[in-house]
């Protein structure tokens, strides 16, 4: 995992990987030692570091915000109080602004989206190698510590949100309604032989909007973290260029990881922001 033991196509590959468990080629169960096994494991496999990092950061979220709720007091806030008070007043007056209807799961949703992807995200500015370094030093052959550079997580946080906007869509309109937006939206007509005309466009266009919806959240996550780590796995790879470039790496390193911190905020802001409009819409009788 060095620039002596590895070329700079091999030392990217390999930061690119996954630590994956799945059917090995002699037909047991285990995990990857190499890429070629890792091709071979097929749609079924799991990604045990991405699992463990996103559980693992999701409990870290949930007890730090838990302990600001127990050491709560009405006097002077301490500073993690005053923090997470911000946070959540910031979340609220979002949804305030976004959701015009009436669901108590929608603020705790957006908080825990928000922080949730807020802590994968910032996994990025880790340094690209010690971690891996430590793990391959322990044995394990791969191992990516941002969760949101794996479309897994992306999509499954989307396919989650896309199932709210389909069970609120059909509880708050019925089943009746929520067809009928499909079908009459948006060429409408007042007759029903010209309803019947539209019916395949309209639920042709209704039908692509609605998919895109959760396709939408999950590769522009995917997208722009997926990036942001490509960006610093080059800059690595830059400092084994000679004298020449690695003065220079160190600056584009540090300019880079600045201007990231801006991209994880804000694409956590952006997935967060969405759902809500997103379930808004889903509340309201037309869109």
């Amino acid at each position: 995992m060095t620039g002596e033991t590895l070329t700079s196509s091999e030392y990217i590959k390999h930061h690119l990987q996954n630590l994956t468990f799945g059917r090995l080629p002699d037909g047991a169960w285990g995990v990857a030692a190499n890429h070629e096994e890792v091709q071979q494991m097929g749609f079924w496999a799991v990604h045990l570091d991405t699992l463990g990092f996103s559980l693992g950061l999701g409990l870290v979220f949930l007890f730090l915000f838990r302990l600001a709720a127990k050491r709560a007091t009405a006097g002077v806030p301490g500073g993690w109080q005053n923090f997470v008070e911000w946070v959540v007043e910031f979340i609220d007056g979002t949804v305030r602004g976004s959701f015009s209807g009436r669901n108590p799961l929608v603020a705790p949703l957006a908080l825990t989206i928000f922080v949730w992807i807020f802590l994968m995200n910032f996994m990025d500015l880790m340094s690209i190698d010690h971690v891996p370094q430590a793990a391959h030093a322990a044995g394990v052959p791969f191992l990516k510590v941002v969760p949101t550079t794996d479309p897994n997580v992306t999509f499954g946080m989307a396919l989650a949100v896309f199932a709210l906007i389909l069970f609120y869509s059909v509880k708050i309109k019925g089943l009746g309604g929520f067809l009928g937006e499909l079908t009459m939206q948006p060429f409408q007509a007042k007759s029903w032989p010209m309803r019947l005309v539209f019916l395949l466009p309209n639920l042709f266009l209704e039908t692509v909007n609605l998919i895109a919806k959760p396709i939408s959240l999950a590769l522009r996550l995917f997208g722009n973290m997926y990036a942001g780590e490509m960006i610093f796995i080059l800059i690595a790879v830059m400092y084994g260029a000679g004298w020449l470039l690695g003065p220079f790496a160190g600056l584009l390193q540090l300019g880079w990881a600045i201007f990231h911190i801006l991209i994880i905020t804000l694409q956590a802001f952006i997935f967060m922001v969405l759902t809500v409009v997103y379930l808004d819409m889903a509340h309201q009788e037309h869109h």
